[in-house]
């Protein structure tokens, strides 16, 4: 006789089912313009295609106003840090990154191709996307092993025209840095004078401590930790570091270890693995820590464990069930919108620090009914539980994008004004 089965679906199997059914995958392509007869196909394409043809060749420009490219990101990965699972390959990525199109649609409107780069060369992946990058008005790279990403992105930057953004490394930073400056207001503490360990020397470590220098951080408190200890000069291994790690060394002291670091030091970020950090190391951090314990889905150190020796402490994760979750959807599909919006030509700094700042300010403002209905909740001030906003906050799109659009704007980089001619007000 067959043994019973259970009513409950597994939620791997829930998770398989929902890619699986009705139909395969997250995507699809909608056609936007009339196709009912023949007049339509013929302007459809031939003969009709001919003529953007010809206006493209004469102004390159035209393509925005001719095609789909001014509306249109790449997110291209190579498989090598796929989330948390390691090297998958780009074909095993490819969950990932549709995954990605879908919050690109869903949160600000922005079409998606996903494309998987079936290389480890980082010379043989700039070639094949530089190749490509006319098609797109931007590129996410995604799940991009360090150190290559570094090397990709910068090369990328200088070959194409489009913003480039590595959100592994930028998207994190971003959110990171929105949450770390709210609680330093909460924690009553100065980012110029806050003594930061970040442990995890891959790209969102680097990204994030470069964004906290340029928030306002002073190199000489900052510490950067990976497997073998803090990085300094006087490591054995200090010669072989790739150069990001050997941007943030430190000189030579007695603080060699995670714990030997976290003495004294006000803020704690985790960009590494689970379960890293001891409770006791926390109790060696100076009065009203902040610890942003972000491996996922297992933390450096878990919430319930942090607070039972800290009271005082403020954290953050990268998971939904806690408390101040730093997610990246809080930042990418806004900042794209934003550039899109203005056709900038890069992601640059001023970009990135308006998006931090229009994030921070956002989490302090009241919440709407409708996202505190949507998270079960009866109420959400700002403070030690509440210091980014939350994904499902319809007000980010029109706070954060205009934000970074306008940051476009003043920088130069921006190839139209904000708001742009389509979308100013007319008497």
């Amino acid at each position: 006789m067959n043994a019973p089965v259970s009513p409950f679906v597994s939620a791997a199997q829930a998770a398989l089912d929902y890619h699986a059914l009705p139909t395969p995958g997250k995507l699809g392509i909608a056609v936007t313009k009339p196709v009912n007869g023949p007049e339509d196909l013929s302007l459809a394409y031939s003969p009709g295609v001919a003529e953007p043809v010809l206006a493209i060749q004469a102004d390159p420009a035209d393509a925005y106003r001719y095609t789909a490219k001014g509306n249109l990101v790449a997110v291209i990965s190579n498989g090598t840090a796929v989330l948390g699972l390691g090297d998958c390959g780009a074909l095993a990525g490819k969950p990932v990154m549709e995954g990605k199109a879908v919050l690109f649609k869903k949160f600000a409107d922005i079409d998606v191709f996903d494309i998987e780069v079936d290389t480890k060369d980082p010379r043989e992946f700039i070639d094949t996307v530089a190749r490509i990058s006319p098609t797109f008005g931007g590129i996410n790279l995604e799940d991009i092993a360090a150190p290559a990403c570094f090397e990709i992105e910068r090369a990328l930057i200088e070959r194409c025209d489009i913003p480039v953004f590595h959100d592994d490394q930028h998207g994190t930073a971003i959110v990171l840095c929105a949450g770390l400056l709210n609680a330093l207001e909460l924690q009553v503490k100065r980012i110029e004078d806050a003594r930061i360990v970040c442990l995890g020397a891959g790209a969102a470590g680097i990204a994030s401590m470069r964004l906290a220098l340029d928030l306002g951080a002073r190199r000489e408190n900052l510490l950067l930790v990976d497997r073998k200890g803090v990085i300094h000069t006087g490591r054995d291994d200090y010669a072989s570091l790739n150069p990001e790690k050997r941007e943030f060394a430190a000189e030579p002291s007695e603080r060699r270890t995670l714990a030997g670091a976290l003495a004294g030091a006000d803020v704690f970020i985790g960009l590494s693995g689970p379960d890293l950090v001891r409770d006791e190391w926390l109790m060696l951090m100076n009065e009203r820590p902040i610890v942003f314990a972000l491996s996922n889905p297992v933390p450096e150190i878990r919430p319930e464990v942090a607070l039972k020796v800290r009271k005082d402490l403020i954290m953050a994760t990268g998971r939904s069930d806690y408390p101040n979750q730093v997610n990246n959807v809080l930042c990418f599909p806004f900042l794209f919108r934003g550039a899109l919006d203005v056709r900038a030509r890069v992601i640059n700094r001023e970009m990135k620090i308006a998006a931090v700042q229009a994030l921070a300010a956002l989490a302090r403002e009241p919440i709407p009914a409708e996202v505190l209905a949507a998270y079960g909740l009866k109420s959400l001030p700002f403070g030690p539980e509440y210091i980014i906003p939350k994904p499902l906050d319809p007000r980010l799109r029109d706070v954060v994008a205009p934000a970074v659009a306008r940051a476009a704007v003043a920088s130069g980089v921006a190839q139209l004004p904000y708001p742009p001619p389509s979308r100013l007000h007319t008497a």
